[in-house]
């Protein structure tokens, strides 16, 4: 009854971390002889683990990240040309705190969006907020915007973002307004926050994104001021597993 009652309360103080572990815990307290002191770290513990969790999955929620492109299911071992100890490194993500950017390149189907959504998890781990958008999907949510007047508070949101990933970054033409929007971004994040881009298409290649080259030069100026470049080379993921795929179906045939 004692401890419906703390239960009750604890739950009323949105501590429901405790209370969901509190009867386990007084039994382990007494059977192990904790000291006072640590039987309430370790009910401040619980209620810190679940507060960090909820966060976590509110993070991940809001970030659109694939929730199975993480780094425990990338695979490395499939392409030995990727940089393992590179990626590992930037998981760490330094990066965010130097607000540097990572630009991911190489032919379709290499992994670059596997790794860049992966890096993604673990900084939503690591408690930073995350956008993860196909460009042109992107810059057609912040121009739609023009016509319900939500156009200045889509593009804020972006801007303010501590980690955007922008893939397949060139893939698709932005007409001029999504141009100005594309600019603006890279504009108010440069050495603010840190952005992750994924692309087939060379360096050389991005100032043609946009139409005006003068805009295009200061945008690519910015972007790769404090950029890290990772490139991808190999067979594709996708067409391997195609191909295993017509393997395996042809011997079930037989």
């Amino acid at each position: 009854m004692e401890n419906t009652l703390i239960s009750k309360k604890l739950r009323r103080l949105k501590m429901t971390g405790i209370a969901e572990t509190l009867e386990n815990r007084i039994e382990e307290a007494i059977k192990e002889k904790w000291s006072y002191s640590d039987f309430f770290e370790i009910l401040l513990t619980d209620e810190i683990e679940r507060r960090t969790n909820k966060q976590l999955t509110l993070r991940l929620a809001k970030s659109r990240l694939d929730q199975n492109k993480t780094m425990e299911t990338f695979d490395f071992s499939f392409n030995p040309k990727i940089q393992a100890a590179t990626v590992r490194e930037l998981s760490q993500c330094a990066y965010i705190e130097k607000k540097e950017n990572i630009f991911i390149l190489g032919p379709s189907g290499v992994g670059k969006s596997h790794m860049a959504q992966a890096l993604g998890h673990e900084a939503c781990r690591r408690e930073h907020e995350t956008l993860f958008y196909c460009t042109y999907q992107l810059f057609e949510w912040i121009y739609a915007g023009r016509g319900d007047g939500t156009h200045k508070r889509r593009l804020a949101q972006v801007i303010k973002t501590p980690l955007l990933i922008l893939d397949d970054f060139g893939l698709q033409d932005l007409n001029e307004a999504q141009q100005t929007d594309l600019y603006q971004i890279i504009a108010e994040r440069y050495e603010k926050s840190s952005t992750i881009i994924t692309s087939n298409r060379d360096f050389d290649e991005w100032p043609s994104i946009f139409t005006n080259p003068l805009l295009g030069s200061a945008a690519l100026d910015r972007l790769v001021h404090k950029g890290i470049q990772i490139i991808v080379e190999g067979q594709s993921y996708r067409l391997d597993a195609f191909k295993k795929s017509c393997a395996k179906s042809r011997k079930t045939k037989e």
